[in-house]
């Protein structure tokens, strides 16, 4: 069965609308709702516009009326300025759905990685890392993994958040006092040191790593794959993913933006949905 599956265009003043229109020439088959307005505008207004969209679309996916949604890029400002008290889509989508928990999960092709914290000041993060909430990340991750992507027995790390995971105290007691702990209740290996765990989980060892932060984390998927990520929020009862970059209003309008990530967007949509059916 062709799926169905709402695209939107995210910030008008960006390159969304841009890559969109690109990406959807070279996109799987699929009967493809393309949601949102071109042209300029105030911030305010930019806001406004990306509200209506997602806002549309999740309704849409609640209703049963598509089987996913795929999210153009959208500017953080616009989205606060319009009245979007999130830090970002995954929590946004969350609420929109119900308030269900939601994670971020970054993936290219041969790495997933899922943030334990978002968009915070590195300041906030040791005080966000809780056991309960490392473990309901783990959770949901499980789940995914199992019922999105196929995978019967989810092999899962964690990412230590200071160096060489804390060298037993001597810099800091974060990861024996509540990452290790965490890593036990959700049956995950670690925490393992940064420098090592994305190399291991690249190489196989394991299906996806949960990192305690937002740049350790969208370091390694960058670094991976660039242009190729793509992000998957992973506990909505549907289907989400986006282009693993922002508006780069920059260079909007000028025909320069390159449509990748958005075409793995759209291509991973297809899949996880191909796969959804099948498990139904």
């Amino acid at each position: 069965m062709t799926p169905r599956i709402a695209v939107t265009l995210g910030d008008p003043r960006g390159i969304g609308p841009e890559i969109v229109e690109k990406a959807l020439a070279q996109a799987p088959p699929a009967d493809w709702v393309v949601i949102g307005e071109r042209g300029a505008g105030s911030r305010e207004r930019a806001g406004m516009e990306v509200r209506r969209q997602v806002e549309t679309a999740v309704r849409m996916a609640m209703s049963g009326e598509v089987e996913a949604i795929v999210t153009g890029p959208a500017e953080k400002a616009a989205l606060h300025a319009a009245g979007v008290p999130y830090p970002g889509h995954t929590e946004w989508l969350g609420a929109l759905a119900g308030g269900v928990p939601t994670a971020m999960m970054l993936a290219v092709p041969g790495l997933r990685v899922v943030l334990a914290t978002t968009h915070v000041a590195l300041r906030q993060v040791p005080d966000l890392l809780t056991i309960p909430r490392l473990v309901s990340i783990g959770t949901i991750t499980r789940s995914a993994l199992i019922n999105w992507f196929g995978i019967p027995e989810p092999r899962l790390a964690l990412c230590a958040l200071n160096p060489h995971a804390g060298e037993e105290g001597a810099f800091g007691d974060e990861d024996d006092r509540v990452l290790r702990p965490a890593a036990e209740m959700m049956e995950a290996t670690g925490p393992l040191p940064a420098d090592t765990v994305f190399v291991k989980a690249m190489r196989g060892v394991f299906d996806a790593v949960i990192a305690p932060y937002h740049d350790v984390g969208m370091t390694a998927v960058k670094v991976a794959g660039f242009g190729r990520g793509v992000n998957i929020t992973l506990g909505l009862p549907f289907i989400r993913t986006a282009p693993d970059h922002g508006t780069a209003m920059d260079i909007a309008g000028r025909d320069l933006a390159d449509p990748s990530s958005m075409r793995e967007a759209l291509t991973v949509a297809v899949e996880l949905v191909g796969r959804r059916q099948g498990f139904a």
